[in-house]
């Protein structure tokens, strides 16, 4: 038997940066309110056997009755292959359904259920409760600049669209 040999992968070029520029104290914070933002759906999804991918769909279709599923991948920037499962089970257990657009049928347009309505609620008002207790004490000014923050980090993509499933 001949011995095998060993493939060294190219790692890529990573910069040398100056960690005392980094803002790990905000780094930290962002990283511990989205594990706990999305804690209580998480407990509430694995209950019925779905996960965050199918929050975040039954999330914008309710948020957005008849968008199409071309609005929905552009709004997550994942590709229609990751969406295709996803969708498919939501689907099937009645929470999302489609229909072909009135002008153009090969457009498919999604809907909520009452079920999916009342799944999108269910997993939102947790979030919004914790929001909330976030906000209170507060003033005007200090809650806008908290949206301005979030808004500022929204950014602009400049990577490929990501699979529905990764966190």
């Amino acid at each position: 038997m001949a011995p095998q040999k060993t493939v060294r992968k190219e790692l890529p070029e990573i910069p040398v940066v100056d960690d005392k520029t980094i803002d790990f104290d905000t780094i930290e914070s962002l990283f511990f309110a989205y594990r706990d933002f999305i804690s209580d759906p998480d407990a509430i999804l694995s209950k019925i056997g779905f996960g965050r991918a199918h929050h975040r769909v039954v999330y914008f279709v309710s948020r957005r009755p008849g968008m199409t599923v071309a609005d929905l991948l552009a709004i997550l920037q994942i590709t229609k292959q990751s969406l295709a499962r996803v969708l498919k089970e939501l689907i099937d257990s009645g929470y999302i359904r489609q229909m072909a657009g009135p002008a153009d049928r090969r457009q498919r347009r999604l809907y909520p259920t009452l079920a999916g309505r009342e799944l999108a609620l269910a997993l939102s008002e947790p979030q919004s409760r914790r929001i909330a207790q976030a906000l209170e004490g507060l003033s005007g000014d200090q809650r806008d600049g908290v949206r301005r923050f979030l808004e500022g980090m929204r950014g602009t993509r400049t990577t490929a669209p990501a699979e529905l499933g990764e966190d």
